[in-house]
């Protein structure tokens, strides 16, 4: 799948090869593979942002506090909507921790395009990495 944006009126556009449906089907598919790798329950989208964030982080699994976790959920983001160019990584912390910069503003877009989105960024990364 390829994620292209278009640039049509002053607002940049998501557009995404697949359809609804084919999406959904990709996304169970990986919740799947995830849940029976690690052999736990179907992850939802914050557990698969917070795997990525784990994997973005690059040092490995560990006890990380709530706000580490919230932290990690958005380097999750900022490394996927990066593909999309609204962000930039601006390099690490003293700690090993990524920091990004907005490029763009993301548009607002209503939830289902949300969550298609957001999907299919997930899909993607995982189908580079695994």
């Amino acid at each position: 799948m390829a994620l292209v944006l278009q640039t049509d009126a002053p607002t940049l556009k998501y557009i995404c090869q697949m359809k609804p449906a084919e999406v959904n089907i990709k996304w169970t598919e990986l919740q799947n593979r995830i849940a029976q790798d690690f052999d736990t329950d179907i992850p939802d989208i914050k557990v698969m942002l917070f795997l990525i964030g784990v994997q973005e982080l690059g040092q490995g699994p560990k006890k990380f506090s709530k706000r580490q976790k919230e932290e990690l959920m958005h380097i999750a983001n900022c490394k996927l909507f990066s593909k999309l160019g609204f962000y930039e990584l601006e390099g690490l912390d003293q700690d090993g921790w990524p920091h990004w910069k907005v490029v763009t503003a993301i548009p607002n877009y209503t939830l289902l395009e949300q969550e298609m989105i957001i999907k299919s960024l997930i899909i993607d990364y995982f189908d580079e990495v695994l």
